[in-house]
Order: C-alpha cells, then sequence, then structure tokens
C-alpha cells in the first residue's frame, strides 16, 4: 500500500460446512478458530472476532485495500480444511461448502457485529442459519436466487 494511503474497510465474512452437516466440534473449534485466525493475520488482515455453530462460521476482519478477498477466503477454507483432516478432529468427510457471505461495516457499527458473533450459539437457539444467512441477504439488500444460495435453503 502506498505512502498517504489510509482506509477503513471492516468485513464479515461467513461460510458453511458442506451439506450444512453440524461437524465442527466445541471440542475443537476453538483450535480451528485459532488457526483461521492465523491465517488471516499471515495474509497481513487484521481478525476483530471469529466464532461459530457446527455448521457454521462467521469472522470479522479489518481488511487492507490490497487484499483480495475472495483469495483470503479460498485460503482459509482450503487450509483449514487440511489443518482439521490432518489434526484427525472428525471421522466424517469435512469440507466447505462453496461460496460464502461477505457484508461490509462502517467503524460504528464495530462493537455490535463483535458482540453479535460473540453470541452466535445464543442467537442460534431462536434462529436457524437459513433464516439468519437470509436475513443479512435482505438486511444488505443483496438480490439472491434461492436455487443460488447454499444447499441448506431447502434442508430445514
Amino acid at each position: 500500500m502506498g505512502v498517504g494511503t489510509f482506509s477503513q474497510i471492516y468485513i464479515q465474512l461467513v461460510f458453511a460446512v458442506k451439506g450444512r452437516t453440524s461437524l465442527i466440534s466445541p471440542r475443537w473449534e476453538e483450535e480451528l478458530f485459532k488457526y483461521i485466525t492465523g491465517i488471516v493475520q499471515n495474509k497481513g488482515q487484521k481478525m476483530l472476532v471469529i466464532n461459530g455453530m457446527p455448521n457454521h462460521i462467521h469472522f470479522f476482519i479489518g481488511m487492507k485495500p490490497s487484499c483480495c478477498l475472495s483469495d483470503l477466503v479460498k485460503e482459509v477454507k482450503k487450509s483449514s480444511n487440511i489443518f482439521i483432516k490432518e489434526k484427525k478432529f472428525t471421522k466424517n468427510k469435512f469440507e466447505w461448502q462453496e461460496g460464502y457471505g461477505a457484508f461490509s461495516y462502517s467503524h460504528s457499527a464495530l462493537d455490535n457485529v463483535i458482540s453479535y458473533i460473540n453470541h452466535q450459539k445464543e442467537h442460534h437457539r431462536k434462529k436457524s442459519f437459513k433464516e439468519e444467512y437470509v436475513d443479512f441477504l435482505n438486511k444488505f439488500k443483496i438480490e439472491y436466487k434461492n436455487e443460488y444460495l447454499f444447499e441448506w435453503i431447502d434442508d430445514e
């Protein structure tokens, strides 16, 4: 980034385990989250918070303009997939689903987003991942077609 370039870009990323299967165990989720944080930091981005459910994760980053978001997500998915297999965290075949959600926020929203992600387990007592995700798309006025949403759209 050139001298005199200043930026403030905050992105929440959301993606699911393939088939929306609940494979992320509370026993090893923290290790996975630390690993993903390491990937994000090694790519020069700032991890603000990471959390999730057995079937999906959320993380919120401070992103530099030089970062290519799709490359970052691809690296996080690929490396964490290998990490989960090497650690033998699950007997099931673990894979991330294709696609992801990326939602941008202003600086004034930081505390609310961090709190939201920190309290994932509580939110999902009241709302399914499908409901949460469609709410994000609607709130951000993102046009979508049901057939292009994750495979899980009809699962619930």
